[in-house]
């Protein structure tokens, strides 16, 4: 589905992707680990097209997408959940949600959608008319994901979902990217808490410095040494 080859990406004379080579096959759910300042957000950034690669190539679906403008690349059907969640505060949920599907004219479309999401995240539909900022982290969190998923997302970029939340709204969190995923959306996850992105993913790359030092199943990763010592409190 998606297919990362040889990516670079700069920040000016910062060398942040040093030729990414990653795949994302349809219905799973792949997960990005690395300590922070490893390039994980940036893949991200650079895939959706806010940030310009400096060399290599994107696919999706065999198009290459490398550097298309992100409005064009979320009609491709790949939508983000960006890390810091990042809603608009003043804005009510619906409203929040409605922006969405900007690029969609099909009000039967987005209705539908609106029910799909509110299905997830029962309480969003509670708080439809309260203005975001008002949210708990949580519910913002919900918000922020329930936003990607307006555009009816084939791949789902997801960055840093538990960041800054409470261990119970941890485990509801990746509960729900579960069954996002059992609706048939595969899902590209970075988490800061390796071990729950281990524990739902089928296949896991490790991202050091800018390069893929290791790659494969996930549960496989999780019992390597290294991977434990480095990124699972374990040694």
């Amino acid at each position: 589905m998606l297919s990362v080859k040889g990516l670079h990406t700069h920040y000016g004379k910062i060398h942040a992707l040093k030729g990414v080579d990653l795949e994302i096959r349809e219905s799973e759910i792949v997960t990005l680990i690395g300590s922070n300042g490893a390039g994980k957000s940036t893949l991200l950034n650079t895939i959706i097209g806010i940030i310009p690669s400096s060399g290599g190539k994107v696919f999706f679906n065999e198009e290459e997408i490398t550097n298309m403008p992100p409005h064009a690349i979320v009609k491709k059907r790949i939508c983000m959940s960006p890390e810091g969640r990042e809603v608009f505060p003043q804005l009510t949920v619906q409203e929040n949600l409605r922006l969405g599907a900007y690029a969609i004219k099909d009000k039967k479309f987005i209705k539908g959608s609106f029910e799909n999401v509110y299905s997830l995240f029962p309480r969003l539909k509670e708080r439809t008319k309260q203005t975001a900022g008002t949210l708990s982290g949580g519910e913002q969190q919900m918000l922020a994901i329930g936003r990607a998923l307006m555009s009816d997302p084939k791949l789902l970029l997801l960055d840093e979902p538990s960041l800054g939340l409470a261990p119970n709204l941890v485990l509801m969190i990746f509960k729900l990217i579960a069954d996002i995923n059992k609706q048939g959306v595969t899902i590209l996850l970075i988490e800061q808490n390796a071990n729950m992105a281990l524990s739902i993913a089928d296949r896991a790359y490790v991202l050091e410095t800018g390069t893929i030092v290791l790659s494969g199943d996930a549960k496989e990763l999780s019992k390597n040494d290294a991977v434990r010592k480095a990124y699972l409190g374990n040694t």
